[in-house]
C-alpha cells in the first residue's frame, strides 16, 4: 500500500471507479458517485455479504426498508435525542468544526467519548484556535438530515433520512417473523443507503454524507447464553486485538488474543463471539484481506453507544491508519422494548420450549460499504515496478470483470471476427470486456490495473488450431487452451 487517500481518490476517477459527485459544478462534499467499474465492484461486494450472511443461512432473511419513515421510529430509537456529534464553532467567521476530529489533531489523543465539558476544557488548556481564531463554547449537532413529506413546508410534516438502515428492521420483526416462520434465533438482514449530514467529511469515501450500509440484526432468546453454532473453529480464532483497558491506559499496545480468551473474560457473549468471529473469517477467506491489515478493536465504556452493552471493531489499516470498517454491537433489547414503548405494540415471540413470549436480545454485525470498497482496494492496489504497471490483486469474484478478450491485432478482420465470437460466446458467462485498442502488452497493463484476471488472446494461429492464449493476472503465465475446453477452464479456474 504505496499510495496515500488522495492519491488513491485520482486512481479510482483514472479508471472509472469512482468520481465526486456534480464535478463539473465544483462537487459536493462528502458525495460520490460510482462510475462503470465502481458499480461492479460494489455489486460484487454486496452479493458476497448477502451470500455469506443471508443466502447461505437457512435462519436469514432479508428486507429492503424505506429511506424515509415514520420519525416516531427515530425517536423511539434515540436518534432525535442522541445522534450527534460535538461542533466547535469559530467566533469571527463562524466556521464549524468536528471537535474530536480537531482534538485528536491538535493534540495527538484519543477524542472518543469525550463530553461537551472535556472539549471546553481542551480547548481553554491549551489555547486551542483555528486560523487565528478563538472558538465559542462546544455544541451539540445533530447528524440526521431532514426534510418534509407532503406539500407544506412546515414542522407538521417534518421527516428524516434515515442515519443508519437497522431501525426499519426492528419494527417489521415481528411481522417478518410470523409471514417466514421464523423461530428464535433468526436474523433479518438489509443493504441500503444512510444519511448523515458529517460536520467534515473527509478521506475520501471513509466518511461521507451519503453511504451504503449492509447490517445484520440477529435475534436470540433473552435467557439463551449457548451458542450451538460457535464450534471449535471460531474459539480457536487469533487475531492483532486493541482492548480496552489499553485505550483506557492510553496505550496502543495491540496484543494477539483468541475468541476463546475474550469469552473467559466475558468481554461479550457466545452469539456476540460468534458474529465477530463469522465476520473476519469473510473478511480473510471469502475477500482475501490480510491478517495484518485488520485488527479487532474493543469500544471503551465512555464511547459504548447508548444501545449497546458491548462493541467490537472491525478495523483496516488504511494509510491514515487503523480505522473502523465494520461494528459488531450487543443491541441487548433496547430496540425492541423502544418501539414496544413508543408504539404500545407488542414485538414479542412465543417460545414453544417455555410457554411464554419474549422480546428477543439483538447481535449487530453492522458493516460500512462504501469504507469496504475503499479498503478492497488499499488492500488490492500494487505498482509493480517488475511489469511496469500497477496492479489491482483483487479476489477474483470481486474484480469487476473476470477476463478480457484481445484479438492481436485490430487491422485483420478475420481475427476481430474470431475474437468477437468468442467474447459473444463468453459475455453471457462471465464478466468480461473486449479491446483492440493499442498493443497486447498495453492491453494487459490496461487490464491489470482494473483488476482483470484472465486475459485471453486470439492470434494467428487460432484461426487454425481453433485455440487461444490465456493469461493469468497474478503469475503472468500463459496458457494454450482449445476453444472447446475455454469455458470449462474458466469455470474451474473461478
Amino acid at each position: 500500500m504505496a499510495l496515500n487517500v488522495e492519491e488513491m481518490s485520482i486512481f479510482c476517477k483514472k479508471k472509472g471507479f469512482v468520481f465526486q459527485s456534480a464535478e463539473i459544478y465544483g462537487g459536493l462534499s462528502g458525495f460520490f458517485d460510482y462510475g462503470p467499474l465502481g458499480v461492479e465492484l460494489k455489486n460484487n461486494l454486496k452479493q458476497s455479504w448477502y451470500k455469506y450472511i443471508i443466502t447461505n443461512r437457512p435462519n436469514v432473511v432479508a428486507q429492503d426498508g424505506s429511506i424515509i419513515t415514520n420519525p416516531k421510529v427515530w425517536k423511539a430509537s434515540g436518534h432525535l435525542d442522541n445522534f450527534a456529534d460535538l461542533v466547535l464553532t469559530t467566533k469571527k467567521t463562524k466556521t464549524k468544526i468536528r471537535a474530536d476530529h480537531f482534538i485528536e489533531e491538535k493534540l495527538k489523543i484519543s477524542a472518543e467519548g469525550l463530553k461537551a465539558i472535556d472539549i471546553n476544557k481542551l480547548v481553554k488548556e491549551n489555547n486551542l484556535t483555528y486560523n487565528g481564531e478563538d472558538f465559542e463554547e462546544v455544541k451539540d449537532f445533530n447528524l440526521m438530515f431532514s426534510t418534509h413529506v407532503g406539500p407544506a413546508a412546515d414542522s407538521s410534516n417534518v421527516a428524516y433520512l434515515r442515519p443508519e438502515t437497522c431501525q426499519s428492521i426492528f419494527p417489521n420483526f415481528k411481522l417478518i417473523a410470523e409471514v417466514c416462520r421464523q423461530k428464535l434465533p433468526f436474523g433479518i438482514g438489509q443493504i441500503g443507503k444512510a444519511f448523515r449530514n458529517e460536520i467534515s467529511p473527509r478521506d475520501f469515501l471513509f466518511r461521507q454524507r451519503e453511504f451504503e450500509q449492509m447490517e445484520l440484526e440477529f435475534f436470540t432468546h433473552p435467557e439463551e447464553t449457548t451458542c450451538v453454532d460457535l464450534v471449535n473453529k471460531h474459539k480457536q480464532l487469533k487475531f492483532q486485538f486493541f482492548s480496552a483497558k489499553a485505550q483506557d491506559a492510553n496505550s496502543d499496545a495491540v496484543e494477539m488474543a483468541s475468541i476463546s480468551e475474550l469469552l473467559e473474560k466475558g468481554l461479550l457473549s457466545e452469539w456476540h463471539a460468534y458474529w465477530l468471529a463469522e465476520m473476519y473469517f469473510w473478511y480473510v477467506e471469502e475477500l482475501g484481506i490480510k491478517k495484518e491489515n485488520i485488527r479487532v478493536r474493543e469500544h471503551t465504556k465512555k464511547e459504548l453507544s447508548h444501545y449497546s452493552s458491548a462493541t467490537f471493531d472491525i478495523d483496516y489499516k488504511f494509510p491514515f491508519g487503523f480505522k473502523e470498517v465494520m461494528g459488531i454491537a450487543d443491541r441487548g433489547q433496547y430496540d425492541l422494548q423502544q418501539h414496544m414503548k413508543h408504539s404500545s405494540q407488542k414485538l414479542e415471540l412465543f417460545d414453544d420450549a417455555s410457554g411464554k413470549s419474549v422480546v428477543p436480545r439483538v447481535i449487530e454485525p453492522s458493516q460500512g460499504l462504501d469504507r469496504l470498497f475503499l479498503a478492497i482496494l488499499f488492500e488490492a492496489y500494487e505498482d509493480d515496478k517488475e511489469r511496469g504497471n500497477i496492479v489491482l490483486h483483487l479476489n477474483q469474484k470481486l474484480s469487476p470483470y473476470y477476463c478480457a478478450i484481445f484479438p492481436l491485432v485490430k487491422n485483420k478482420p478475420e481475427l476481430l471476427a474470431k475474437a468477437e465470437e468468442i467474447y459473444d460466446s463468453l459475455r453471457k458467462k462471465f464478466p468480461c470486456y473486449f479491446d483492440v485498442s493499442g498493443s497486447v502488452g498495453r492491453r494487459y497493463a490496461r487490464a491489470d490495473e482494473i483488476g482483470v484476471r484472465y486475459c485471453i488472446t486470439v492470434d494467428f494461429e487460432s484461426l487454425e488450431d481453433n485455440a487461444v492464449t490465456l493469461r493469468d493476472r497474478e503469475t503472468t503465465d500463459q496458457e494454450r487452451i482449445s476453444l472447446e475446453k475455454l469455458q470449462a477452464r474458466l469455470f474451474e479456474l473461478r
